[in-house]
């Protein structure tokens, strides 16, 4: 059943997230064969619309305000409800994001629509569009059909392969000219902590450090090989606690959810609210002095040892890869 679908890309710093890529994927499934139209909010955003298209997008619609320059929820929705009107569609993704995990429930309550949140993987069965999704902290998982209504359903990064990039795909581009008014919360500034190297959210590795590495200066090592690899640095919440790193670090059940496709555990017990975040990742390197830590019940490799001594000696050892590479 061909469907048209809407499709919330995310931009920051004037810079497409891989999330929308990998949207516009999830949005090409729940089409089947269907038209993907995918929405930009912000100022200056349409000169970003090729690179949508280029991705798989049918067509672009751009609503422009300065309003819009700095996500707010009362702004957002005013948006989007006005594109969802004029699109029509049958079917809504967004990325499991800060940003989609705070718009889509609202979006759903005013279209009275039911809500996916959370997909890891979705195909077609039967007939029927089946939604997988996490539960119970990651330990299992559940399979969901929406047999009635809109199509509503948020992607987790990272999970989903976005297409393949082609710059002989063609589509149409459109702006849309919304009244954005009533707005009960006002940006004035964003104050962001300085940060340095891959946005943690949508890396591809992801070196973590826990209480193990005993100080701010613990994670100097980490920061090391996460530079080698091109990755990102993440903490688990005792280290944070500890005041070794800051909170936008943190992953686990109260903090991000990362699926890297390598994870690297250093000096981490493995709480369970811990592993909540960072569980189904693809390949998990756990790096602990405790033979009996946790963490090595989730972790594909373990290496029982000091962190200090283990950790530059793997940093060496990619590094003498990519010189031969």
């Amino acid at each position: 059943m061909a469907r048209k679908v809407l499709v919330l890309g995310e931009v920051r710093d004037n810079t497409l997230r891989n999330v929308s890529f990998e949207a516009i994927s999830a949005g090409k499934t729940v089409a089947e064969g269907g038209e993907v139209v995918v929405v930009l909010l912000g100022e200056n955003v349409s000169s970003l619309a090729n690179e949508l298209i280029y991705y798989g997008a049918d067509k672009v619609v751009t609503v422009e305000d300065e309003k819009l320059k700095t996500y707010t929820p009362d702004g957002y929705s005013q948006a989007l409800l006005a594109v969802i009107e004029s699109e029509n569609p049958e079917g809504l993704v967004f990325g499991h994001t800060a940003l989609g995990k705070d718009l889509s429930p609202k979006i759903a309550g005013k279209l009275s629509s039911g809500l996916i949140s959370d997909a890891t993987d979705l195909e077609v069965a039967g007939g029927n569009l089946v939604f997988t999704r996490p539960i119970y902290s990651g330990k299992a998982f559940e399979k969901k059909v929406i047999t009635d209504g809109l199509i509503f359903a948020t992607v987790r990064p990272n999970n989903i392969a976005p297409l393949e990039r082609d710059e002989s795909r063609t589509g149409a581009v459109s702006s849309l000219s919304v009244e954005i008014k009533d707005l009960r919360t006002i940006v004035k500034e964003v104050v962001r902590k300085a940060s340095e190297g891959v946005d943690l959210s949508e890396a591809k590795v992801v070196i973590a450090g826990g209480r193990g590495v005993k100080s701010t200066e613990g994670f100097d090592p980490l920061k090391e090989l996460a530079n080698v690899l091109g990755g990102a640095i993440g903490a688990s919440r005792g280290a944070c606690d500890a005041e070794y790193c800051d909170y936008s670090l943190q992953i686990g059940q109260t903090g991000k959810v990362v699926t890297p496709d390598l994870y690297i555990a250093c000096g981490i017990s493995g709480a369970i609210q811990h592993l909540a975040g960072m569980s189904n990742s693809k390949v998990i390197v756990a790096i602990n002095k405790d033979p009996e830590a946790n963490i090595f019940k989730v972790a594909d490799y373990g290496i029982v040892g000091d962190l200090f001594e283990v950790v530059p000696m793997l940093t060496e050892e990619f590094k003498k890869l990519k010189v031969h590479s």
